[in-house]
């Protein structure tokens, strides 16, 4: 009888999968606050969607192996590679096309936090940092603000498929291992030597970036 132990290979950190599922019901969760009109908590999603991206990008430089943008980040013609099926590679982490993914998910979002910022309903919100600009600055914020969150549903869209087409083509349950943070043993390389970064360095860069998103939230506080 196999041991599921070493079926199955650990390449997922804690805080990275803590991540993810949060950016899920903070992302959820602000499109559900703006749609109903409740601003207070699309103001507290937003911030704290501003402070776990931040975290995410020091993440991405201090994180365990699988979580750095060093690790996942490929040059296009290996990503085209991979596209093509021309590339064999096994990968622990995301794979070439994968990894893109999550960096240009991570930068909208970023973006989409940050414009939240600057942006105002006309009548009853205004971000923290509105004051700062101009009202015709800010509604034009308030309007690219909107924008962003439509290819934020494309690119969620991209991300469901392409996580289905794992599961029912290739038999990789891709959503089972960001749970778990376990990979079975025939989908990553043989002989894998990751580290995985403690967790006080996680939450120093959390408390860090929740600094900054509380610095941030009263700047708007009179």
């Amino acid at each position: 009888m196999s041991d599921p132990q070493k079926e199955h290979v650990l390449v997922w950190d804690i805080p990275t999968r803590i991540f993810h599922w949060t950016i899920v019901v903070l992302v959820a969760l602000s499109w559900f606050s703006a749609d109903q009109g409740f601003m207070r908590v699309h103001l507290w999603s937003g911030l704290t969607l501003l402070a776990l991206l931040l975290f995410r990008v020091l993440w991405g430089l201090f994180g365990s192996t699988t979580s750095r943008f060093v690790d996942f980040l490929h040059p296009p013609r290996k990503v085209v590679a991979y596209l093509r099926g021309h590339e064999k590679t096994l990968y622990a982490g995301h794979n070439p096309a994968g990894g893109w993914m999550v960096a240009v998910m991570i930068g909208v979002l970023l973006a989409q936090a940050l414009t939240g910022l600057f942006s105002n309903d006309g009548l009853h919100f205004t971000g923290p940092l509105a004051l700062w600009v101009s009202d015709d600055v800010s509604t034009r914020i308030t309007g690219l603000h909107g924008t962003i969150f439509n290819i934020i549903l494309v690119l969620v869209w991209l991300h469901v498929v392409a996580v289905g087409f794992y599961l029912l083509v290739r038999n990789h349950n891709l959503v089972r291992a960001m749970v778990t943070g376990r990979k079975h043993a025939r989908h990553v390389p043989e002989g894998l030597n990751l580290s995985f970064t403690r967790l006080y360095v996680a939450l120093l860069l959390l408390g860090l970036t929740a600094g900054i998103a509380a610095w941030v939230f009263f700047q708007g506080v009179p």
